[in-house]
């Protein structure tokens, strides 16, 4: 009888559940939807989304399986979105019995699912709160990682100095895929892989420990800090039967959606990968010897991101990546809700394309940086070049796609590539796979072969991951 691996991606926009089949190690069977999560938040440049939301979604999703596959899962690894953070309350204990923590767990014989109770909202990897000014007053971090608006220490710190009474509330944090992780084995504290808790801040990758002296003495709630273990490792086993998944399924501690997405992509160490979802990375696997800096360099595009193992991947992590399409999309959007003009954002973004596929070249220029860079943020968006021949719907969709690689390629140059010995780039991502245009543009970009697969995202790369190390 087959067995699988059952992956799971949490991502910004979407969540995609993969079956990967143990004998011959293909995808069987795969579903995704759009979380829809975010809320209207009354801070200014809060982004956050709703943790019931996005857990409705994923049992939606996990529901769409054929139970018969489900049945025979036999591990279970979780990917998702990077930096953000999410709070839970502990265990408690009424009239001497122990409640579970962070959820509810109800349904029947055959289908048990569980909904968040007692979190907090998502506080996302977008998250603006956490300007120059306030991170300036922030401890500098024993890591060769800069701390930056959205990442999840620098996110309680916000809290600590502006509602610190929020904070009271809860006992435990995580990722939202720590979270899930969490729930499904039924854990009372939060385990988290290095490469979470390098994008959460105030992590050392070298000794994987948090900066615990420097944070005490900032008065940080330290309590919150998760527990870190190896990334691939596993951190339970499934604490009752899941959507038809057995009760006692081992289940991998949550590795980060990019490193996942690289998994999938690099099959060998002179590929580099173009990853453009929600925002984009470039990356290429540093040798194996190589230890990053001791001190951060908060004005560099390059980073150096844990991988598995010891290694690292050398990134440019760039914030604006299919989320400026998404932008134009809605912009579009709004534009004609006001003249009482109504089109589905799906068929406005899939007429853009097929305008933007019209047009060849343009000399319509557009810096795609809406949301600034984490290595500059004060660098804004803008169109420059602008004449009466250049103003159509299909220039301004190849201009943004082109802006978005000519801006992830000023942050890691082709010609670092090609001194790196990459010799070609594999293309990857929800929105490169759906997007005719940024992959022509992508072509363009790079003085080497650039090649797409199937399969190659974060949901299948955390299945593989954890099917490799069986």
């Amino acid at each position: 009888m087959a067995k699988y691996v059952l992956g799971i991606d949490v991502g910004t926009t979407s969540i995609k559940v993969v079956l990967l089949d143990i004998n011959s190690k293909t995808v069987t069977d795969s579903f995704s939807l759009p979380t829809k999560a975010y809320i209207v938040s009354d801070e200014t440049h809060a982004k956050e989304q709703d943790s019931v939301q996005i857990i409705t979604t994923l049992n939606e999703c996990i529901a769409s399986l054929p139970i018969d596959k489900l049945q025979n899962v036999s591990r279970i690894g979780v990917s998702g979105q990077m930096h953000g953070v999410v709070f839970w309350k502990a265990q408690t204990v009424l009239y001497h019995h122990c409640l579970p923590s962070g959820c509810n767990w109800s349904g029947g014989d055959s289908r048990h699912l569980f909904s968040p109770r007692d979190t907090s909202h998502l506080i996302t990897w977008q998250d603006g709160r956490c300007n120059s000014d306030f991170l300036s007053t922030l401890p500098n971090p024993d890591s060769h990682l800069s701390i930056a608006t959205g990442f999840g220490c620098a996110t309680i710190f916000w809290y600590m100095k502006y509602r610190p009474g929020f904070l009271s509330d809860f006992m435990v944090a995580g990722t939202i895929h720590d979270y899930v992780v969490s729930m499904l084995c039924g854990l009372e504290s939060c385990v988290m892989t290095g490469q979470n808790a390098a994008s959460w801040g105030y992590f050392n990758t070298a000794t994987n420990q948090w900066n615990i002296d420097i944070l005490k003495d900032a008065g940080f709630p330290v309590h919150l800090l998760p527990e870190c273990v190896p990334s691939g490792c596993m951190a339970g086993q499934t604490c009752c039967e899941w959507h038809g998944v057995p009760a006692s399924t081992p289940v991998g501690a949550a590795l980060g959606d990019f490193q996942c997405s690289v998994y999938s992509s690099m099959t060998d160490r002179t590929e580099a990968v173009l990853n453009i979802s929600t925002s984009a990375q470039l990356t290429y696997a540093m040798p194996l010897d190589f230890t990053p800096p001791n001190i951060p360099d908060p004005t560099s595009s390059i980073s150096y991101f844990p991988y598995f193992d010891g290694s690292y991947l050398a990134v440019a992590a760039s914030l604006n990546g299919g989320n400026v399409m998404a932008t134009l999309v809605g912009m579009l959007s709004g534009w004609m809700n006001e003249l009482e003009v109504e089109v589905s954002d799906s068929s406005l973004y899939e007429k853009l394309i097929r305008c933007a596929l019209g047009v060849d070249s343009s000399d319509l220029r557009v810096s795609p940086t809406i949301l600034g860079e984490r290595h500059d943020p004060l660098s804004l968006g803008q169109v420059s070049n602008i004449h009466p021949s250049n103003l159509s719907l299909g220039h301004m969709t190849r201009a943004v796609c082109r802006g978005v690689l000519d801006n992830i390629t000023s942050m890691m140059h082709p010609v670092f590539l090609l001194e790196a010995g990459v010799q070609r780039i594999k293309g990857s991502g929800s929105a490169l796979s759906r997007n005719a245009v940024l992959r022509q543009e992508a072509e363009r970009a790079f003085p080497l072969p650039v090649e797409y697969g199937q399969d190659v995202d974060s949901a299948v790369g955390v299945a593989i991951v954890f099917h490799d190390r069986m």
